[in-house]
C-alpha cells in the first residue's frame, strides 16, 4: 500500500519541504508499505524539472520506507534523467507513466521505456492511467515490457477488470506484480491477483487503507469488504473534481497541510463540493484529526 503523495506548496507558490516531511510522517506512522512522490497526484506535470528533482530528494531524505519516485515524462530524454537522477539520490524505484499528449504508436512506446530501462539502476513500475493520459497501454504491451528486468510491476488505472485479468492471467509466474491505481478497484483487482495499491485515499486515511490491503493480502475478505465499504463515501469524494484539488482540500480540512492550493491550469474545490466532502470527512471522524 503506497500513497501517491500530495506535493505542498507554500502561499508564494514554491515547494513547502516542511510540509512534506509532515506528510511523509503522517503517513508512514499509519503503516504505509512504501510512498511515491511525484506521481498524478503529486502534480507531476506542473512541477519544472529542478522542482521535480526536489521533491524526490526530500522525500527520500525524510522517508524511513521504501521510496517509488515518479519519475515519467512525455519527453523520453526528460524522463530518462528524473529516473537517473531518483535512483542516484536513493530512491528504492521509478514510476514511470506512459508519455501523455504525444499518444505514441506501439514502436515508440515500446522505444521509450527500453531507453529508459536500459540507463535505469532501480527497478521501474509502469504507469498506465488513460484517463490522464489518452493512450491505453494494452496488455500486449504490458507483457512483452514485462520481459525487460528492469520492469518489474505495472500501476493499473484503466478502470477496465477485463484487462487487468489479462494482464494478471499473462505475466503469471513471472517476476511481475499489478498495482491497482484506483481506491475504490483495490478489493475487487485484488480479489483477482493484484498485490495492492498505490493509493490517492491513503494520503488522508493510511492506517485504514494499509489494513484493507494487508487483509485483503491474508485472505481475511470479509473484513476487507467492511473496510472497503466503510472507506467508498471517501473514495467518491475524492474524485468530486480533478485528482488532486479534493485530497489537498481535504488534507488541509484534517490539518495536515496548511495551504491546499494547486497549481494552475487546476485551482481550489468547488464551495458546493468542499461541503460534500467535509460531511463525508466529518462521518469518518477525520476532521480535526491532526490539529
Amino acid at each position: 500500500m503506497y500513497p501517491a503523495l500530495i506535493t505542498p506548496f507554500t502561499e508564494d507558490d514554491k515547494i513547502d519541504t516542511e510540509g512534506l516531511r509532515k506528510i511523509v510522517e503522517y503517513v508512514t506512522k499509519g503503516g504505509v508499505s512504501g510512498v511515491v512522490p511525484c506521481g498524478t497526484t503529486g502534480e507531476s506535470a506542473t512541477l519544472s524539472l529542478e522542482e521535480h528533482k526536489k521533491v524526490i530528494e526530500t522525500v527520500v531524505k525524510y522517508s524511513r520506507v521504501p521510496v517509488i519516485a515518479g519519475t515519467g515524462s512525455n519527453n523520453t530524454k526528460e524522463a530518462v534523467e528524473l529516473t537517473e537522477f531518483a535512483g542516484d539520490v536513493g530512491a528504492d524505484a521509478a514510476l514511470v507513466i506512459t508519455p501523455y499528449y504525444n499518444k505514441p504508436n506501439r514502436r515508440g512506446l515500446m522505444e521509450h521505456y527500453e531507453k529508459i530501462a536500459a540507463v535505469a539502476d532501480i527497478p521501474i513500475i509502469l504507469y498506465n492511467v488513460p484517463s490522464r493520459t489518452g493512450l491505453n497501454m494494452t496488455p500486449d504491451v504490458v507483457v512483452e515490457l514485462a520481459e525487460i528486468p528492469e520492469i518489474i510491476g505495472l500501476k493499473e488505472a484503466s478502470n477496465d477488470l477485463n484487462q487487468v485479468m489479462e494482464i494478471i492471467e499473462r505475466t503469471e509466474g513471472k517476476d511481475f506484480v499489478v498495482l491497482s491505481g484506483n481506491d475504490i478497484l483495490t478489493l475487487p483487482m485484488m480479489s483477482l491477483g493484484a498485490k495492492g495499491v498505490i493509493s490517492v485515499a491513503a494520503n488522508i486515511v493510511p492506517k485504514m487503507m494499509s489494513t484493507l490491503t494487508a487483509e485483503m493480502l491474508r485472505g481475511r475478505i470479509d473484513h476487507a469488504r467492511k473496510l472497503h465499504y466503510e472507506l467508498l463515501p471517501l473514495f467518491r469524494a475524492l474524485f468530486l473534481e480533478t485528482n488532486p484539488i479534493p485530497v489537498k482540500a481535504a488534507a488541509e480540512m484534517i490539518g495536515l497541510i496548511k495551504n491546499s492550493s494547486v497549481r494552475l491550469p487546476l485551482a481550489k474545490i468547488s464551495w458546493d463540493n468542499e461541503d460534500r466532502l467535509r460531511e463525508v470527512l466529518e462521518r469518518l471522524r477525520l476532521l480535526k484529526y491532526l490539529k
